[in-house]
């Protein structure tokens, strides 16, 4: 799972966008880390996650994401995904991420639902 990431930040309608493709793993959460602790994301109320279609996230990135979804409770940020497999939907769910992380099967509805 030697895929390059490439991450990109926007706003959509007043929400803070990280655009991720390629893979979440140990190796390339920094880059995201990165791009989430720009002022104009980490200080949106609204966050979305748009996930490439055929991601993949290992174990070293489902326990970034986790962070991420503390470090959103604590700043009262809502955070919504979008793009994910039906499979990382299920492990989203087992471990408890869409406790914080709400999942949308389009960037669109994710957008529609803040």
């Amino acid at each position: 799972m030697g895929k390059e990431i490439n991450v990109s930040t926007s706003h959509i309608d007043g929400v803070a966008v990280i655009s991720i493709h390629g893979n979440v793993t140990a190796e390339t959460w920094k880059v995201i880390a990165s791009a989430y602790q720009h002022d104009t994301i980490a200080d949106s109320s609204n966050l979305l996650l748009q996930f490439e279609k055929d991601c993949y996230i290992d174990s070293g990135g489902l326990a970034f994401l986790i962070q991420i979804a503390a470090a959103g409770k604590r700043r009262e940020q809502k955070i919504h995904a979008s793009g994910l497999s039906e499979h990382f939907k299920k492990i989203f769910h087992m471990i408890g991420l869409t406790k914080c992380i709400h999942i949308f099967h389009s960037t669109e509805d994710a957008i529609n639902n803040f």
